[in-house]
Formats: C-alpha cells, structure tokens, sequence
C-alpha cells in the first residue's frame, strides 16, 4: 500500500501513495460536538492518492529516520486517546518498533525506533485505529492545543471542545489550508487553570470573562500577551479561517510561521487585510489593550485534581524525560477502562492525566501511577527537567542529553534545589516550546553553555557559564536555585 524512499539520513514519505483509504461520511465545517473518533474510517473505502510534502517533521504517515531508527507521530485531537486506540499504539511500538513512546509538548505521541520494512504496515494499524486526519493531507496541519483538562477544569470560562472540534475540520477538510507548514501551530483557551501558556503559537484565541463571551486572538505569540482584537465566539471558526487564508495569501515560499511572515509586514497591514476577508468588525478597545490572560502555574501537574462534575477527579503524572514503554501504555489504558471513563489525555508538559475518576478510587489510581514508575511526586528532580533525544537519537545532537538529565536529577535529590532546566543537545531546542527558565546548551559531548531566561536576553537568555559538566551545574543549581524560587 505504501512505499517509503529516503536519502542518506533522513527517510520522507514522499512517493505516491495509492491508498484504499476511508472517509467518514457526515463529518462536516460544524461538526457539533467534539468527535474524536471522526477520522478516517476503513470499513467505508474510497480510493485516494496522496503525496505527503517533504518535510522533516514526522507525522503519521511521513516516518522520519533517527539514530535509534524511524519516528512517527501521531497528532491527537485535544491530546485525547481512547483505551482501545492506547493498546493499538502499544501494540504496534511492540511490533514495529522500539517499544519507546514520547510524550511531546504538544500534547501528541511519536513511536520511535520504528524498523525498515515495517513502515507499511505500522502506518496501515494506526491508521485503523482511528489515529488518522479526516482526509489524508490533513495530517499535518492537526495542530491545535487545548488545555488537557477541556471540558473538566473548575476555572473555565469556555468549554472549547465544541469550537476546536469545528476547527480541526477545517484544518483537515480545507485543500488551501494543507498548505500550511507542518510548524504551524494554533492555540484554543477557554480560561482553564491547568493549561500551558508558556508556548508561542502563529494564532492563539483566549476567551474573555463576562457574557457575551469573546475570543480574544493574538498572532506569533501566546496567551498573556496583549490581544491584537476580538470576536464573539460564534465567530471564532470564521476568524481562524480568515487569518489562515490571509497568512497563505500574504507570506511567501519561505515565510512558513506567522513570526517570519511579520518580520516583513506590519501587523497593521495583516489585520487590515483580515478585516476585509471578515463579514463582522473586530473588536478593538480600550478594556481589550488593558486585559491580560492571567497567569497560571507553569509545572507539570501531578496528582488528584478535582473536576468541574461533582465526585469526579483528574488523576495527572508526569513520564520521565518524555518517555513512556508500550507495556505501561497498555496498563494506562487498563486503569482508564478500569476507573475512569476509558480515555487518556495527553498533556503539553510530556504527561498525561485520566479523567473522570471517582473521588473515592483517586487514590488507587494515583498509587497505580506510581508503581508505573511515572512521576507522581512534584519534589522529584525529574519532574522539572526536559531533554531532548541527544546524540543517541540525533546526528545533530553533540551530548547524551537523556542520559546527562537523569545524572543531573541524581546530584539534585541531595539538595533542595528543583530547578526548571532544559538540556539541549544542540541548538534546535527540539524538546521545548518555549524557553525554560534554565538551559542547558551542549556545547560539547561533556560540557553545556548554562542560560537563565531573563526579559532583557534573547534566545535562551543570558549566559551565565560557557563550560559547564553536569556534575558542576548540579552543583550551581544547589547553590542557586533554593526550594521556593518562583523562576527556578
């Protein structure tokens, strides 16, 4: 069904692909509800004949070649799996691959060490599994994050899985909108409290407290900065139309994120032209400049949390360094069928919650988590640190930077100190969205350039040491970051 060419080091889905492929009937603009199970489905087939675009992004049916073998990724609607998709992914990492599961930070999940010859038929189960876009080019542009908790947390202003269902077919349903680079992200807010507003995005929309309820919508960047305009949220789905086709009419064939697109055009000229494509006025006023999102904890959860539903709990943890087994996959899926309502959410800080536990079973759930060997414990080190794949993974990455992580996690359990650190085997920063408070840049197999994220310092932020061994920034750490530093 499918066949895979590569080049020396990097291996794209991009031969034809001659598919007997599904589409789901009724799927439409407005789909009501928030349907996760609205992909293609292969008991209806419908000859199809895609060509994925080159690009060094994985994605479902583009597997991408690493050191440790290939990686696929799949894009999930709102983070959300169910059991039965959980132990098909299992089942297909344990066949077809390495066994080893990502958890990325855009709430998504990529099997890695996928082996030659195996492609086909992994892409074939997933794709069975529901896991898949609506139309097969669409798998690229499913890149929309909502809060994990959508539809449960206690703080919301907005339950946006209606209007991010809607979204998602557009994304996937829209020939002009798979044009879209494979980067470009967009963010739904309904004002939860366990969200993550640290990551930039090409358009984010954050609804505003009060009734009439708005969407306030911002472009290269992220929620907490100031609003560019407004829209009643029955507008929403027209504006994320809108801005799309008017980025795709605007940028050119290197300007594939929002940010490149207004290095070379005012904003004001992009909203102008937003404007005419708009049957409505957005709105722009003072009460909107002065609002700002306010700002949540940016850790990862981790334990029982009370839900909006009376006698119903979200049960969160954290995997190690990203990375969970295609065994403790099959057990979450059993506990969600076992205590929950047989789904799973991924979330954007490389974890994953059960929703919908019964208070009086939390507990047992918590406790099975933590047998699982995944972070339940906010006071472990490991629960603040990412790394990237580095040099194992990567031909890019200069330092084992998993393997360094789990050292430095090691010298910090003997202090007090539980920094926010990102270890980054090159410049890419692949593993974080958004610019933690500490880096660590490698600059050599052994040693790392640290960082601290500071206002008045691009990038990383302001160099602080330009050779440092593990072993001596966890001493600094233990020095510097006392238990309690809101920034550490």
């Amino acid at each position: 069904m499918y066949r895979c060419l590569g080049d020396p080091w990097l291996s794209l889905w991009q031969s034809p692909i001659a598919a007997v492929l599904p589409w789901q009937s009724g799927v439409g603009l407005v789909a009501a509800p928030f349907a996760f199970g609205d992909h293609l489905n292969p008991s209806t087939a419908t000859a199809l004949h895609y060509v994925p675009r080159p690009s060094p992004c994985p994605g479902l049916l583009r597997i991408v070649a690493a050191l440790d073998g290939g990686i696929c990724r799949v894009k999930l609607a709102g983070g959300q799996l169910s059991s039965q998709q959980a132990r098909a992914i299992a089942e297909a990492a344990g066949r077809c691959a390495s066994g080893v599961l990502e958890l990325t930070n855009r709430s998504n999940l990529q099997l890695r060490g996928v082996r030659r010859g195996c492609e086909n038929s992994l892409i074939a189960h997933l794709l069975d599994a529901g896991l898949g876009p609506r139309q097969l080019a669409g798998d690229d542009v499913r890149n929309l994050l909502l809060s994990p908790a959508a539809g449960l947390d206690r703080s919301a202003l907005l339950d946006t899985r209606v209007l991010a269902g809607q979204i998602l077919a557009l994304l996937e349903n829209s020939p002009e909108l798979h044009g879209l680079s494979a980067k470009f992200a967009l963010q739904l807010d309904g004002g939860e409290s366990l969200t993550m507003l640290q990551h930039p995005h090409d358009l984010w929309l954050s609804v505003l407290p009060g009734n009439p309820q708005w969407l306030a919508f911002g472009l290269a960047g992220k929620p907490g900065d100031p609003a560019l305009a407004a829209v009643p949220v029955e507008h929403g789905l027209a504006l994320v139309q809108g801005v799309l086709n008017t980025f795709l009419q605007l940028a050119g064939p290197t300007q594939t994120r929002m940010r490149q697109l207004l290095g070379s055009l005012p904003l004001a000229a992009f909203i102008q032209q937003l404007q005419a494509r708009l049957p409505f006025t957005l709105r722009h006023d003072s009460a909107l400049s002065q609002w700002r999102r306010p700002e949540v904890a940016c850790r990862a959860p981790m334990g029982s949390i009370a839900q909006r539903q009376a006698g119903l709990q979200m049960v969160a943890a954290a995997a190690r360094l990203g990375r969970i087994s295609a065994r403790q996959l099959l057990a979450l899926a059993e506990l969600a069928e076992q205590y929950g309502d047989a789904t799973l959410r991924l979330t954007p800080w490389q974890g994953l919650l059960l929703p919908n536990i019964p208070t009086a079973a939390a507990g047992a759930v918590l406790q099975a988590l933590t047998e699982l060997d995944l972070l339940t414990d906010a006071r472990e080190p490991l629960a603040n640190l990412i790394a990237c794949s580095g040099s194992v993974g990567c031909r890019k990455g200069l330092s084992d930077s998993k393997a360094d992580a789990l050292q430095l996690a090691e010298r910090l359990r003997a202090s007090s100190a539980r920094p926010q650190v990102h270890l980054s085997a090159c410049p890419r920063s692949c593993a974080a969205a958004h610019v933690a408070p500490f880096t660590l840049l490698a600059s050599s197999a052994e040693h790392y350039q640290l960082y601290q994220r500071t206002p008045a310092a691009a990038g990383f932020g302001q160099l602080l040491a330009s050779a440092m061994t593990i072993e001596t920034a966890g001493d600094w750490f233990a020095a510097h970051c006392a238990t309690g530093n809101r920034d550490a």
